[in-house]
């Protein structure tokens, strides 16, 4: 399919739009940047979006084309969750008796190097509801995609709040700690909630997060 030029410009508008939206929340103070220098560091990728991020975007099916993600060693996901707003309720953290930074990238995905890099072709998984992590993940390796890591899933939440749903929340199966527990966004009181689940245990009402890619 060709890529005509309004495409390209809406992809430009919608980066630019997401750089805007993470300079309001104050994410250059909270990473100890000046507001120069952290828009030079987000405004390095927008030069390697290409045609693989010109995606079909449909925010009511979460689907997203992409995104931009900060890592924790700059903004915490407790600092990062707390700025999201999702009809006017912040998000929280309640993952006792473990904490988010205990939570690693699994080995069998990438990370790029880069502490701001960008998340393409994002799926919150529907077609994962009610299948237990452990097999989800099954699913999702074979067909060439990568499960998300708790920051990845904390950045479209971001720049998505209204991408959770009640009937459609989602694990983050790509950050795990070393135990069964799997970590997962969901609703609560209204709320934004980071929290986890067992990795053997299907919910109907949560699904398994997804990308094609990253780039750094």
């Amino acid at each position: 399919m060709p890529i005509n030029r309004v495409q390209l410009n809406d992809i430009g508008a919608e980066f630019d739009r997401q750089s805007d939206n993470l300079i309001e929340k104050g994410y250059p103070k909270i990473a100890g940047l000046t507001e120069a220098a952290f828009s030079d560091r987000v405004l390095q990728l927008k030069a390697k979006l290409d045609v693989s991020a010109i995606l079909k975007h449909s925010r009511s099916s979460g689907k997203i084309s992409f995104c931009i993600v900060i890592s924790c060693s700059l903004v915490s996901i407790k600092d990062a969750l707390s700025l999201v707003k999702r009809e006017g309720k912040s998000g929280f953290v309640s993952m006792y008796p473990v904490e988010p930074d205990q939570f690693q990238a699994i080995e069998s995905i990438t990370i790029p190097k880069e502490e701001i890099y960008l998340l393409i072709d994002f799926d919150r998984g529907s077609d994962t509801l009610n299948v237990a992590p452990q097999e989800a993940l099954k699913t999702l390796m074979s067909l060439g995609r990568s499960p998300l890591t708790i920051e990845e899933g904390v950045a479209i939440l971001t720049h998505y709040p209204e991408c959770l749903v009640k009937n459609n929340c989602f694990s983050l199966l790509g950050s795990r700690c070393g135990d069964r527990r799997v970590p997962a966004l969901w609703i609560s009181e209204k709320c934004p909630k980071l929290g986890w689940c067992w990795d053997g245990n299907p919910h109907t009402w949560l699904g398994s997060a997804s990308c094609s890619k990253r780039i750094g």
